[in-house]
């Protein structure tokens, strides 16, 4: 068994009790394959600011200047987020959503989320 030791004792990270947090089935159920490395960008900085309730108002133009991003840019990873259902928006409030769980239904290699297959298994397809 590997014994893991931090690197840097003095600054192992606590996850703080108000908000900030980033699940970790971003990784484990395979979101974070399907999000380019703008939408991974927007994605990381709307947990860093959203409340406890997953919500931020920043500004389109405060998270351009932020991420060094344009208008069209953002626009596409904001799409490619909603998309993935990872982040809802309505101007101007962003909302990070719970993860769903994802599966993968046999023989498709594509996943899906726990209400799609259920929907595909009630006739509703996707």
């Amino acid at each position: 068994m590997i014994v893991k030791e931090p690197v840097l004792k003095n600054r192992i990270r606590k996850i703080p009790k108000s908000f900030s947090w980033i699940d970790h089935r971003l990784v484990r159920q395979r979101y974070i394959e399907s999000c380019s490395h703008e939408q991974s960008a927007l994605y990381l900085f709307l947990v860093c600011v959203a409340d406890a309730r997953g919500l931020s108002y920043y500004a389109d133009k405060s998270i351009m200047k932020q991420l060094n991003m344009d208008m069209n840019t953002l626009r596409q990873a904001r799409s490619g987020l909603i998309k993935n259902n990872l982040i809802a928006w309505q101007e101007p409030i962003y909302q990070v959503l719970s993860l769903e769980p994802r599966v993968i239904p046999r023989g498709s290699g594509q996943m899906m989320s726990l209400a799609e297959v259920l929907a595909g298994a009630a006739g509703g397809g996707r």
